[in-house]
């Protein structure tokens, strides 16, 4: 029995967790029916149940398969979303399993994708990094490579950063600003790291952020006309609501001080919310261990750790994004827990 458990404790958990729905989202696109049942309770009730059966697992077996997996799940994405575009606008699903599809797969998307392209534009080798960029490209969001590491990380916790999100706001008000802002303050970056490397405007990386979103766009016409075109639209829609509401929770309400010049304080672990639970946060490559993100930005995900001192989430990271759907109760969970950190 140790040699099972052992051998049990050694298994690629990451690797388990992200690419099982890659299968499920594919075989639901192509054959509908039980597949697409599978996929939605696979991101649902299974990764729910397992986060409260399983409340954490020892460092040392939190599997080593970093970058392999990063580039596998990045090269999966590419194949999986015009598959399931290509599900949306077809004849052979019916419009339960679609809408069962469009439910899993922008699912995925926003919480897999999303959180392996955010990986993969804090490596320093430039190939991982754009690998990153292209899917968020893909995903209508290729501004959030830029506005991340230059505007988000510099001002994580302040009002000049467009994804903190303030106390009291909520989401839906918060969503708009900050797509709006972070669009900007991105653009606004990259012209500024331009000009002092003394490199040409039409080096920016907008130009490839919005000329490859018009590709994409036209390939989707391409699968299916304007039926899937208008599927992708809302994939990414429903892809770039999830990232958004990942910064929501995790930043919610959490400010830094400022000294007499007006200088902020520097970032600690007091300034994100995390999530210890277990399966949810393997599925989102540790993307809930945020304090220790910010502090190390180029520390891989496996090796991402909880912080005794920083805020915790009282429920999983995607329990509390589908609360932060509702303001008014949003505001009452959590809230007083704002308070609390601050007085503490």
């Amino acid at each position: 029995m140790t040699t099972i458990r052992n051998s049990m404790s050694r298994l690629p958990l990451f690797s388990i967790a992200t690419l099982t729905p890659v299968i499920l989202i594919a075989a639901g696109a192509l054959w509908g029916g039980i597949w697409v049942v599978l996929s939605v309770l696979y991101l649902t009730g299974l990764t729910s149940l397992l986060d409260r059966l399983v409340q954490r697992i020892s460092p040392a077996s939190e599997f080593p398969s970093g970058t392999p997996l990063s580039v596998t799940l990045a090269l999966c994405h590419f194949a999986l979303l015009p598959l399931v575009v290509a599900g949306l606008s077809s004849a052979w699903l019916n419009l339960p399993e679609k809408a069962g599809l469009f439910f899993a797969a922008g699912l995925f998307f926003g919480q897999v994708s999303n959180a392996n392209a955010h990986e993969l534009i804090h490596r320093g080798q430039r190939a991982l990094h754009r690998l990153g960029m292209w899917v968020y490209v893909t995903l209508l969001f290729g501004h959030h490579t830029s506005a991340h590491v230059l505007v988000h990380h510099r001002h994580v916790a302040t009002p000049a950063d467009p994804n903190t999100s303030r106390k009291g706001e909520g989401f839906y008000r918060y969503a708009l600003r900050a797509w709006i802002g972070s669009f900007r303050a991105g653009y606004t970056a990259e012209a500024a790291r331009l000009d002092r490397i003394g490199r040409a405007p039409w080096h920016n990386p907008y130009l490839i952020y919005i000329g490859g979103a018009v590709f994409c766009l036209i390939l989707a016409g391409q699968i299916g006309g304007m039926a899937a075109i208008l599927a992708y639209l809302a994939l990414a829609g429903h892809a770039q609501a999830q990232l958004l509401l990942s910064d929501y929770v995790q930043h919610y309400g959490l400010l830094r001080g400022t000294d007499a010049q007006g200088k902020p304080e520097p970032t600690t672990a007091r300034h994100s919310w995390n999530s210890p639970h277990w399966f949810s946060s393997a599925l989102m490559l540790n993307a809930t261990r945020h304090s220790d993100h910010h502090a190390h930005p180029n520390r891989p995900y496996p090796a991402l750790r909880l912080p005794a001192e920083g805020p915790m989430l009282p429920r999983p990271l995607p329990v509390m994004a589908s609360i932060a759907l509702v303001p008014p109760l949003w505001r009452r969970v959590m809230d007083p827990q704002v308070e609390h950190w601050k007085n503490a």
